[in-house]
This record gives C-alpha cells, structure tokens and sequence, in this order.
C-alpha cells in the first residue's frame, strides 16, 4: 500500500459493534474530528492509522464506511504504561495546569517512546513518497522526529487537540526536551490557541535553543518549524439539521415533561474528569437554591457524566465524591418526585444529546482548563430559535470565541452563582441578541473550515 495522505491517531475512528445476527463488525465513532478528516481522506484516497481497540490482536487494513483504516496493535502492558500512564497519568494532568498531580515514571516513558516508535513504523509503511501526514493529539508526540527519521521525504503536520503549558509547569517534565524535539519533527504544529503555540515556541527557544522569526522555530539546517493557532470547531450544518429533525424535537419535548416541566433547565455534559469542573457547578447550583433564588419548580439541573478512564483512581474518587454530592443536594433541596438534580452517568449517542441540548435553557460548561470544549459550541449550534444561555468558563479554549456567554472562572464560586442567576433571570431580547452572535461565530468556523485551513498551511511549507 502507497498513500498520498495519511492521518494518524491514536485510537482508529470506528468502534466495535455486533452487527445484525451476531456478527462481529464495525461502525463509525460519533465526533467532530472523524467527521472533519473523513472528505479529507475521500478526496486524497487517504488512510487512517490507530489503534483499534483490544489488546494483543494483530488485525489486518480494512475498509468500513469508505475509509480505509490501518489497525496498530497494543499489549495490556502498552495500554498500562503508554496510554494510562504516560499520556493519561502524566501528560494530561501536566498539560491542564496540574488539576491533579502528575506522575513521572520511567517505566511509562520507555513505553510510551516504544509505541510512538510502532505508529511511526507503521506510517513510513504505508506512506508513498512525498506523502503528507497528519498526526493528532498528546499521545503521540514523538511521531513526527520518528517518522521524518524514517521518512526525510514525507510533509508532517501535527495537531494538539489539549492546551499546551506554561514553561514553568511543562519543564516539571523529566523528558520536556524529547517532547519538544519530537513535535519539531513536524513542519507544522498546530494548537488551539494563540498563546500555546507562543508556550511551545518560547520553550523551544529556552529549552533546546534553536532561534524563531514570527511563527517559525529555525533548525539548524535551516528547516523552518511553524507553530500556529487552529482553533478546532463542530459540524455546525449537521448539528442544526439534527436539532430541526421531528424527531429531536418531539424527544426535546419529552425529556422536559419527564422532568416535571420546570421553568428552567440547566444542563451539563461532560465525560467525568477532573478538569471539568463539575462538583463546583453543582455546588453554586445547591447553593442558589439553598440561597433561595429559585427551588425545584423554578430550575433543576441535569448532569451528564460519561463514564471515563474508570479503573483509574482519581477518576473512581470523582466520581464517588460527585455521586456523594448529587445525594446530598437531592435530600436538602429535592421533593418528592422531584430532585433538584437528575444525574446520569452514562453516554448517550449524538441524536440524545441533540435533545437534551434543545430541551436545555442554560448550559453550564465550567473546565478549569480545557483545549476548545466542543460541547459548549454544540449547543449554541442547536439553538436554532436563538433562545438560551451558555454559562462557560474564561479557561475553556471556546470563550476565545464565544465572547457573548456568561464567562465566568470556575475557581470563583460567587462569580459562578451570579452568573447562572444572570443566565436564570435574563430576557428573551438579551438571550437572542447574544445566541445570535455567537451561532454566527460558529456557523462560519466550522470544522470543515479548520481541516481546510490547517491542511493548506500544511501543504504551503516548503520541503
């Protein structure tokens, strides 16, 4: 096999399913990022290298839903020391401003370099000459050093979909320079933000010394580096037809009459982590309530926590000290088949969360450090009558953007709850008029618009 492009995550866009009497098969995961790449690889005749899933088995390339799909294979000892220890115990509690402790191990760091080393093999395989590859995410940093390594030849993009840290959190990391020196195998490197690209060149410039001019890290054979903001975004297009269809809509209707049809709903979906926010938002909410601001006929808050990382320690305490604070709450503040707050750990499937985003009057997004937060965009882009408010933190990459939500800072609980009462109490000319600002923001920087503008950089670096 000989590609002209090749995208390369850790995880492979497809899930596992049992297809109609019982036959093993697969479908394509839910998401923006498969749903941005996919007419990226239809019109390249790309492939798509990941991980499939599963351990130890050794699948073959294969086609699903028109896109060609190259499995890489990981032990249970990879997925303990490369996924959740390096990338998830490590590089993501780093990468978000230390919310939780991170561990250094060195064990998780050679098993980290070891399958970096495996898709990079794999990916100057299959690539043809001159190929462009795009790698994605903070698994797999040292892809492109590796790759162009193997493959001088080859045009590499990576994208950071996390934020990127400060200097004086990042050089906490014992390996900080064979991070950087592997992101500079790139010829671009995107980020979601302004100021991670400055982070990441400002360290390359202190850390491994090579010079910049503008965006660019200089190398010292001359090789430019470009370091840029991508600003990732949603199918705004898909979003809003779903949330038109009858049937979104009749669920949008139901959903709020289960709930006893209370004069606000607010609503939060995230997957249950630690950098979320969430025991903070519901503890503003409790306390507006126990305030007396409104009780249970009033408002009621619905909480999505997707189940996440679950053998995990930290993320087993979360969600004990979250399942604690829901009881609590629903025994002060509840009433007889009514509960102040419904709470569902659980993930629901695109067209369910489409209904749950237009039953929704006020959507709580409160990351105490987030890359983009596409939740909160896909609600603003389901709000296809202009009504409703978005609550979201200054430390989410989307308030970049969607300057007209309630911002607040997660950290200042008092801030929080005057927001959500502003949001609770604002009028329907002060709703529309910032609804309308903001699904204008979204509709013209969509996803495809993201893909298209990263890709044309990508393919503009000289080689």
């Amino acid at each position: 096999m000989s590609v002209d492009l090749v995208v390369v995550a850790n995880r492979l866009p497809v899930d596992r399913v049992e297809l109609a009497g019982g036959e093993p098969g697969w479908r394509t995961s839910p998401g923006g990022l498969v749903s941005a790449l996919e007419p990226v690889l239809r019109e390249n005749d790309g492939v798509w290298v990941g991980w499939p899933g599963g351990t130890d088995e050794e699948l073959e390339p294969f086609e699903t839903g028109g896109l060609r799909l190259i499995p890489v294979a990981m032990s249970e000892a990879d997925i303990n020391g490369y996924y959740e220890g390096m990338s998830n115990g490590t590089l993501w509690p780093l990468y978000h401003d230390l919310v939780a402790k991170p561990m250094f191990h060195r064990e998780w760091w050679d098993s980290y370099q070891r399958v970096n080393r495996r898709f990079a093999a794999k990916v100057a395989e299959v690539a043809g000459e001159n190929a462009t590859v795009w790698v994605h995410d903070y698994q797999l940093q040292l892809v492109p050093a590796m790759l162009r390594e193997l493959r001088p030849d080859l045009r590499i993009g990576f994208y950071l979909h996390i934020p990127f840290p400060p200097a004086e959190l990042f050089q906490q990391l014992p390996w900080r320079r064979q991070i950087l020196e592997g992101l500079l195998g790139a010829d671009l490197v995107g980020f979601q933000l302004p100021e991670a690209a400055a982070n990441f060149r400002r360290l390359v410039n202190h850390r491994v010394g090579h010079p910049t001019e503008g965006e660019d890290v200089i190398l010292p054979d001359g090789r430019r580096v470009r370091a840029s903001a991508y600003p990732i975004s949603i199918d705004f297009e898909g979003y809003e037809e779903l949330a038109k269809s009858p049937a979104v809509e009749a669920r949008a209707k139901e959903l709020r009459e289960a709930l006893g049809n209370p004069r606000k709903v607010f609503l939060g979906c995230d997957r249950l982590d630690y950098t979320k926010g969430i025991l903070a938002r519901l503890k503003a909410f409790g306390e507006l309530m126990e305030d007396g601001h409104f009780d249970v006929e009033d408002a009621i808050f619905v909480q999505v926590a997707v189940p996440s990382r679950e053998a995990v320690e930290e993320y087993i305490t979360l969600r004990d000290e979250l399942e604690m604070m829901v009881g609590r709450l629903n025994g002060d503040l509840g009433r007889i088949g009514q509960p102040a707050i419904h709470y569902m750990h659980s993930s629901y499937p695109r067209e369910e969360m489409a209904a749950l985003y237009r039953m929704a009057d006020i959507m709580v997004v409160t990351p105490y450090r987030d890359g983009m937060n596409l939740v909160a965009k896909e609600y603003v882009a389901t709000r296809i009558n202009d009504d409703g408010a978005l609550v979201l933190s200054e430390f989410a990459g989307a308030a970049e953007e969607l300057r007209q939500a309630w911002l607040i800072n997660p950290y200042d609980l008092n801030g929080m709850k005057a927001a959500l009462l502003e949001a609770h109490q604002a009028d329907d000319a002060e709703l529309k008029r910032r609804m309308k600002a903001m699904r204008a923001t979204v509709r013209t920087h969509d996803v495809a618009a993201w893909a298209k503008s990263f890709m044309a950089d990508l393919e503009s670096r000289q080689l």
